[in-house]
This record gives C-alpha cells, sequence and structure tokens, in this order.
C-alpha cells in the first residue's frame, strides 16, 4: 500500500466535503452539509489512521473511535465538536434519531469549528 498516496486521499477528500458543507450550509440546507461536516473530519482522522497503523482505515464513522486508532491529542472542546457532529452522521438520517436541525448561525459556527479542527488535523500529518 502506498502511505503517501493513502494519506493524501483521504486529507484531500476530506476538503473536498468541507467545501461542499460549505456551499450547502450557506444554501439553507444545514442538515445535508452538517452531515459533510462530519464526514470532513472522519476523512481527516482516517488519515491519521493510515499514517499510525499504516494500514487502510475501517469502513466505521464513529469519531471518537476513530481517533482511538491514532496517536492524536485533542484538546477537551476539540472532542466534544467531534461528539456534537455524530448526531449528523448517516445513522441519525433514521426518523426516530433524525437530529434536529440547527439555526443559520450556529451551523455557520458549526462549519466555522469543522474548517479550524480540518486544518488543525492536516498540520499534523
Amino acid at each position: 500500500m502506498d502511505l503517501k498516496k493513502q494519506i493524501e486521499y483521504w486529507i484531500n477528500t476530506a476538503l473536498d466535503d468541507l467545501d461542499s458543507a460549505e456551499l450547502l450550509i450557506k444554501n439553507n440546507k444545514a442538515i445535508h452539509g452538517l452531515f459533510l461536516c462530519h464526514l470532513c473530519i472522519e476523512k481527516a482522522i482516517k488519515a491519521h489512521v493510515v499514517r499510525c497503523t499504516n494500514e487502510v482505515p475501517p469502513k466505521i464513522h464513529n469519531l471518537s473511535f476513530l481517533i482511538e486508532k491514532t496517536d492524536l491529542t485533542l484538546s477537551e472542546a476539540q472532542l466534544l465538536f467531534c461528539d456534537l457532529l455524530m448526531y449528523y452522521q448517516l445513522e441519525g438520517r433514521y426518523p426516530e434519531y433524525y437530529p434536529k436541525v440547527p439555526g443559520k448561525i450556529k451551523s455557520e459556527e458549526m462549519l466555522q469549528q469543522t474548517k479550524i479542527l480540518y486544518q488543525c488535523l492536516k498540520a499534523k500529518l
């Protein structure tokens, strides 16, 4: 396995998802935009899973589980934000788990937090 290529794949596609999240949130599609915020952070963490394990990351979406597979040290605020993003992952799309749609300001704040965390994760590669 080409580790450099794998890491580049995960971090670059994370940025694509972040760009798409921004478009969705700006166009009042917060739930889908926040799903892509989650996906962005998931992929950025998976780049670290590859770096730390020399293996393809597991097909799991739980951010805390994935972080445990790495040597990342995140702040309490970053970990809490990851927990918040978990509400917007695919499994949250079922009617009984459908997340409450945050307002425009909150959605934009979460987008900004995602951008900051993405940059932090990218810098640590």
